[in-house]
């Protein structure tokens, strides 16, 4: 698209985080050729088509930088549940769905992602290949990747760790398959991360493998780390180290993985990832549902730890996670030695644009507001409630913001949502398909699995 938006509020998040009031960007195809004041814009660029921002607000499209669309399918059962809901759950659910199930839930994620505001998501799952193509039809930039594992995931809830290759050599070929599949397909939107779902589930030779092929495609690497007190104690009896010490045995920390959680970590456990470069991504409401998420993101911060935000599952909205990350980072040495206003609100917007373009290697591309950049922007309305008065807006966004806000999404230079409308997506079939969808799969699940227990209260369907 060729475009040049006008009369704007223009947060760069560049290195000065400069915000150009009345300011204007133009778009060539899918890059920003230029940024700047509208009159000089205006009369550098006189035959772009104008989009008029007056009201507005332009930021860099946020990156959700760790997030599984699929289990939208669990939405409003599991945050209640008190067992291991990650073996407990969220395994048995990924299997029972087909293709078609995930698909609509998948797209499902995808909808709320952009009316939150949302550019690029980050999703390790599995059997990614039975929807991408859905995924990227959207025209969201993606990184995606089989979640792989040789310890298989639907027998841990009942205490077996025992290696089983064959199992795990089925998420090796489909992540093979993406790579010569999808790397680098629709315009580059998609592309394929190598992942190691977590350390209780991967042996060394797993690990080995996934690093052998991510050397070979050089492709960013992510892995979900010290999780839950259950992986602390299966990694500490099959090793006699913490998940991360055991990664570091295996060599498989280093800057190009980004560990997601870290909500057991030591501090011995902080020191070391630094040392090696291993970046972190936060997911502060998701980790928060069973109370303020213990993650040191003190000593994380501290550390310089490059720390990116993401929702992980059952929601893709993005302020939820800035506002309850922003009072996590800010106690994040504990009460008796913190509080205040450490960190500014500006550090939790740049864990959804520069800090998550850095954790998938994409600082050059995406994440800033800069000549040469795709033309990912995320479009806010300040004609709203929650935004006025506009004194500090950035403050207002993170601790005001909701997806009722954002008027516009694109991604590559073409709308995904405009002016509310999203483009790319059926929105009504999605809302009703859905329903129908989380019906089937969860009767399914628990007609299959009788020692997986209701959600607290049991299921009612509602007819809506």
């Amino acid at each position: 698209m060729n475009l040049l938006i006008t009369d704007a509020v223009v947060l760069t998040c560049d290195d000065e985080r400069r915000v150009i009031e009345h300011g204007a960007i133009a778009i060539t195809g899918n890059r920003i050729t230029a940024v700047g004041s509208t009159d000089e814009l205006e009369r550098a660029y006189p035959d772009l088509e104008r989009f008029s921002a007056r009201g507005l607000a332009v930021l860099p499209g946020f990156i959700n930088a760790h997030t599984h669309t699929a289990l939208t399918v669990l939405r409003g059962t599991v945050e209640d549940w008190d067992g291991n809901a990650v073996y407990g759950y969220m395994s048995p659910v990924s299997y029972e769905m087909s293709p078609e199930e995930r698909t609509i839930m998948v797209q499902l994620g995808c909808l709320e992602a952009i009316r939150a505001g949302c550019a690029t998501l980050v999703d390790p799952f599995r059997h990614v290949p039975t929807y991408v193509d859905a995924m990227a039809a959207t025209g969201l930039r993606l990184w995606v990747s089989e979640n792989c594992a040789d310890i298989n995931t639907l027998k841990i809830r009942q205490g077996d760790y025992s290696v089983d290759r064959a199992f795990g050599q089925v998420f090796l070929d489909r992540t093979i398959e993406g790579i010569e599949a999808y790397h680098g397909t629709h315009n580059d939107r998609l592309r394929i991360q190598i992942a190691a779902h977590a350390p209780d589930n991967c042996s060394p030779w797993m690990l080995d493998q996934l690093m052998q092929l991510a050397r070979k495609h050089d492709l960013t690497r992510t892995v979900h780390l010290a999780q839950s007190i259950e992986e602390i104690h299966a990694v500490k009896a099959a090793y006699g180290l913490t998940p991360a010490e055991y990664l570091d045995r295996e060599g498989f920390l280093g800057p190009d993985l980004v560990g997601a959680h870290w909500t057991y970590c030591t501090a011995s456990d902080v020191e070391l990832l630094a040392s090696r470069g291993t970046q972190m991504v936060h997911c502060p409401a998701n980790s928060s549902r069973r109370g303020p998420h213990t993650t040191p993101i003190g000593l994380i911060r501290d550390a310089g730890i490059n720390v990116a935000i993401g929702t992980d599952n059952m929601t893709e909205d993005m302020f939820h996670a800035l506002k309850i990350g922003l009072i996590l980072h800010r106690g994040g040495r504990g009460r008796d030695k913190e509080g205040g206003v450490n960190p500014q609100p500006q550090a939790l917007l740049d864990g959804v644009t520069r800090n998550a373009a850095q954790s998938v290697g994409a600082s050059a591309e995406i994440g800033t507001i800069e000549v040469g950049k795709k033309a990912d922007l995320t479009i806010i309305d300040l004609n709203v409630p929650a935004m006025r008065p506009v004194i500090r807006l950035v403050s207002n966004i993170v601790h005001y913001g909701h997806p009722g806000i954002v008027h516009s999404v694109m991604t590559d230079g073409n709308f995904l949502m405009r002016d509310r409308k999203v483009l790319c997506l059926d929105e009504a079939m999605l809302l009703k398909e859905s329903q129908k969808v989380t019906e089937r799969v969860w009767k399914r699940m628990m007609a299959k699995n009788a020692d997986i227990p209701p959600p607290p209260g049991g299921i009612t369907w509602l007819d809506v």
